[in-house]
């Protein structure tokens, strides 16, 4: 199902509490489900449940919830991710404050100072899609996406920020790295970040990232 407002925390809690009373109704049926910005993706077992009384169930819980107000039992958390900025952990920090007319400063403080919504995961395990970044640091993907970005990069896009859990191709501008494990399996859940927590940045020093296990 998806919703016709835009991508905002009230439509995150609203999917959100969708979610939990799904799985609540149908414990054996329902195999996973998945958040989206403005998305709910059900995957159910025909053996156990008909797709009549899944769709009949959430038109009837869908009906029920109020966008505006917070229905589900989910308790956002707040995540702080240490970052180390700078020209040798991104290397599109200098690249991006040029563009924006702003001091590599002023791009670290208005990245750093902001609190984004956690709306979506996809492209990788861990990788989770934050907003929005503020409008003076808008950017556009790469023409050419790169063959690999080290894991731990913090990265934009558009208006979208996100740490990139592992090695991977990636066409966001990099503007510092995170030592700490975004994606573990011997973690429940293993992913760091899940859709609907509230993640802020703390700039770090060079040592600091060292010390907390970055890896250069």
């Amino acid at each position: 199902m998806s919703h016709d407002d835009s991508p905002s925390p009230a439509v995150t809690a609203s999917l959100i509490a969708l979610r939990d009373r799904l799985n609540s109704k149908f414990p054996k049926g329902l195999t996973d489900c998945v958040l989206g910005y403005r998305t709910l993706t059900v995957f159910f077992d025909p053996a156990e449940l008909s797709r009549e009384t899944l769709l009949g169930a959430i038109s009837d819980l869908d009906g029920k919830l109020d966008v505006a107000s917070n229905n589900s039992e989910y308790s956002s958390r707040t995540i702080e991710l240490p970052v180390w900025y700078a020209e040798e952990s991104g290397q599109d920090l200098s690249t991006v404050a040029k563009r924006s007319g702003l001091s590599v400063a002023a791009v670290i403080e208005l990245h750093s100072s902001t609190a984004y919504n956690a709306y979506a995961t996809g492209f990788a395990p861990g990788f989770c899609y934050l907003g929005e970044v503020s409008e003076q640091l808008e950017m556009p993907r790469l023409g050419t996406p790169r063959r690999a970005v080290p894991p731990g990069s913090v990265a934009i896009a558009d208006r979208q920020t996100a740490v990139y859990p592992s090695r991977s191709p990636g066409g966001w501008h990099l503007l510092g790295r995170c030592p700490l494990p975004l994606f573990d399996l011997e973690q429940t859940p293993p992913g760091l970040i899940s859709v609907g927590d509230q993640v802020s940045f703390k700039p770090i020093s060079r040592d600091e990232f060292l010390s907390m296990g970055g890896r250069l």
